[in-house]
């Protein structure tokens, strides 16, 4: 089942990382950032909705640790998303996404004092290289054309501990209940959040404009399609695991720029792209070693 834990969790990431294209589509289009997040959450949360209601007596639960454990993942999306668009805003893309994908780093670290997983020299290796995968792809190593504020650091590593706590979050949660559950809760707290800092007039305006199909297609494949099958593969794998696996999301984006946008793609940005693909092969064959 683990192998199955990891497919599921690459399509999800693949999922996101063709959102990730198309919220690229939107903002270039002028719409907020914020707006294009609380869009996506909103449509994901209406499907996991009425998934919830095709079974709702079995999907009911009074558990507190669920809520609790569900609303937490929730709050890490939003957080995530927002804290993301922040860094960019602060310094740059490249050193956002960079920053954002030390969550594995939070997570491994955080799994090892919990008791959760064993610090191993394979682990941090693979960190290692999926990080060093992401500067070249994202051309972070190149210092003399980054801009790197205060903010856009501590903007960035915030969005990466928010990755982290939405990895713990749905993991803790799946192991109590069932996928729309989880999901309907999660996403309830997710469009809470966003709906307070959001610029209220424009996400009226989505409605009537012409971008209503790319927001609704957004919504589908970066919330409802790809979350429900990150939270039923969580479940068969460790959160460390799924954190570097998910990393594929940023090979994704790149690879929609690429082929939809007309994106330019350098040898080092490919080799980038090599070294993650690589690592999550390596991670999706190998077996687990069982914690003590």
């Amino acid at each position: 089942m683990r192998s199955v834990g990891v497919s599921l969790v690459i399509l999800a990431a693949i999922c996101w990382g063709v959102s990730g294209g198309i919220a690229d589509i939107l903002m270039n289009k002028g719409w907020d950032p914020i707006v294009i997040s609380l869009y996506r959450g909103v449509v994901g949360f209406v499907c996991f909705f009425i998934w919830f209601l095709l079974r709702f007596k079995q999907n009911w639960t009074t558990s507190t640790r669920l809520y609790v454990w569900a609303l937490l993942a929730g709050v890490g999306v939003a957080g995530n998303f927002t804290f993301y668009f922040l860094a960019i805003q602060a310094s740059s893309v490249a050193v956002a996404v960079t920053l954002m994908c030390t969550a594995p780093v939070f997570v491994l670290v955080i799994s090892f004092v919990s008791g959760i997983e064993r610090s191993t020299w394979f682990k941090w290796g693979c960190i290692f290289v999926v990080l060093m995968g992401i500067i070249m792809l994202t051309g972070a190593y190149n210092t003399g054309s980054l801009s790197v504020g205060f903010l856009g650091v501590i903007f960035g590593l915030a969005a990466g501990l928010s990755y982290a706590l939405f990895i713990f979050g749905f993991k803790n949660a799946s192991s109590i209940g069932r996928p729309q559950t989880i999901l309907t809760i999660a996403f309830f707290s997710f469009c809470l959040v966003l709906f307070i800092i959001a610029d209220i007039d424009e996400v009226a305006s989505v409605a009537v404009s012409n971008d209503v199909g790319w927001f609704f297609l957004l919504g589908i494949l970066g919330a409802g399609i790809s979350f429900m099958l990150y939270v039923v593969g969580i479940r068969y794998i460790a959160p460390t695991t799924a954190s570097m696996v998910a990393m594929i999301e940023p090979v994704t984006a790149a690879l929609f720029g690429f082929l939809l946008i007309g994106d330019h793609l350098t040898l080092i940005q490919l080799l980038g792209m090599a070294l993650i693909l690589m690592t999550v092969v390596v991670l999706s064959v190998r077996k687990p070693v069982r914690s003590k």
